[in-house]
This record gives structure tokens, sequence and C-alpha cells, in this order.
């Protein structure tokens, strides 16, 4: 819209007519500096082989390897990655009323054939310029990468186009994902419907989560396990449970109160060991 170098009209005066700020014809973006791509890198490389170490722990691990970087640096880093040590933390799980809720179909169902259980989710992946988001739709019977995508943004249009390149070739039975917004967004419960979708908490990431920390925590006396309480009767569920929070906490009770020789990254519920 605007001629530069200038013919007829001055920048002055083009921009005052298309009412555009001319700071903005002067900017020119600065790259990230190679040193600032490296220390990210190094973080990145220690948080995925220490997915419990936080700040201190890896600017510690940093200036065990000869790097001067402070803790607010780290901090500042992996805010930007995206970071966030695993550790046990507030009730921050409480769904979106406004989304709709649907039932789990996964449990003690495995993956039977291909296209029977697709998986998604979003990560953040390294590039030689800075990082991008990736999601991924994974076949679980074939571990197949079905469709992928690249962006620069979560939004949800990252996810739909990658469910339109999956979606093209086939239809699975179940697709599986976690409670994000861009999984819970009209344009995407839409293109896969209602009959496809699986519960939004993924009992996949909740196992994988329990033998993370019991393996970091495994030279401690903590124990790390997850509980099947059953279908208790709440007011989340207007009572229609099977058993009263009494019962429920049985299994929680015996798992807090272990001995130190207990089982430690298993999974229980009421009549005892559960599978994977």
């Amino acid at each position: 819209m605007l001629d530069q170098p200038p013919q007829d009209l001055a920048l002055v005066r083009q921009t005052a007519l298309l009412g555009l700020n001319r700071t903005a014809l002067y900017y020119q973006p600065v790259p990230i500096a190679a040193a600032t791509l490296a220390v990210q890198r190094r973080i990145d490389e220690i948080f995925t082989a220490h997915p419990c170490y936080g700040v201190r722990r890896i600017t510690a691990q940093l200036h065990t390897e000869g790097q001067g970087v402070n803790h607010k640096a780290v901090r500042r880093h992996m805010r930007l990655l995206e970071l966030t040590a695993i550790y046990p933390g507030p009730n921050r799980s409480k769904r979106a009323h406004a989304a709709t809720v649907r039932p789990y179909l996964l449990r003690r169902v495995p993956a039977r054939y291909p296209n029977h259980v697709w998986g998604t989710d979003i990560t953040c992946i390294r590039t030689p310029g800075g990082w991008l988001y990736l999601v991924a739709f994974l076949d679980w019977h074939s571990r197949f990468i079905v469709a992928w995508e690249l962006d620069q943004t979560m939004a949800v249009g990252l996810v739909v186009a990658a469910l339109e390149r999956a979606l093209a070739g086939t239809t699975p039975t179940i697709c599986n994902s976690d409670q994000g917004s861009q999984f819970t967004s009209t344009a995407y419960t839409a293109l896969l419907g209602i009959n496809v979708l699986g519960y939004t908490a993924s009992k996949a990431a909740l196992n994988a989560l329990t033998v993370t920390l019991a393996k970091e925590l495994r030279a401690t006396a903590v124990k790390v396990n997850s509980a099947d309480p059953g279908a208790t009767a709440t007011d989340l569920n207007k009572f229609r449970g099977r058993q009263t929070p009494e019962q429920a906490a049985a299994v929680i009770v015996r798992l807090a109160t272990l001995p130190p020789d207990g089982p430690t990254g298993k999974f229980f519920e009421q009549d005892g060991e559960l599978p994977w």
C-alpha cells in the first residue's frame, strides 16, 4: 500500500492518509541471539531428562556445566518454553462448565486394531530459529502418526488443520485428548462428532505421570500410586454412584498409609491392582 522509496508522496503524507504509525515502517526485527538459543536448548534437554526439575535445580545443573546463568534468566526461558516442573500442586483440574462432558470410552478397552483409538496432544519443539508448537494424532494400535501440524501459536486452527488432514484418510472409532480449550472447541468437536470423542481427561497421561514421578522419587521414601475409587455417590453426579464417599476413600487411605516397602508406580482400585 505504501511506495517505498516514495515516488509522488512522501512517507509522512502516505501514512497520514492511511492512518498508519510511521514507527512501524522503520522497525527491523532483531533475531534471537545464538547464545540465548543455546541456553534454551540446554534447558529443554535438562527438563526432558528430569521433568521434576524446577528453576533452581536446572540453574544448579547449568552452573555445574560452567554456564553463568542466574535463576531469573532460567525462569524467564522456562516461561517462554512453557516448561513447568511436575510436582503435586493445588487442584487446578476443575472443568469448564460451558464445555460438554463426554463419557470416558477407554476404561479397560485396549486398542485392538488400526484406527480403533487415536490420541492427540500439543507440545513445543526446537527449531534452528526458535520454537514451534506441534500437534499430532497418533494411532494407538500401530503407533502410526496419522497427521501433524506446526504453528507459532496454540490457536484452535492448529488442531483443526491437523484433524482435517487426519480425517481426509479415515475416521477413528475413539479419539482421546486432554481438556485443553482447543480440544473442547466447537470447531474441533464438530469435525469429530459426538460418537468419536473420548472423555477429555487423558488416563494415559495420568498413568505416565504416575510412573514418571515414581521413577524420579525411587531413591526417597515417597510412594507414588494412582487410585481409582470407583463410581461414588456425590453431588457432582447427583448421588448416582454405587458407593458412599467413605467407602471410596478406603483405597486412597490404604495407599496413603503404605509401609516403607510398599509398591510405587502402580494403579489400584478397591479390589486390587489395575493394569496400565
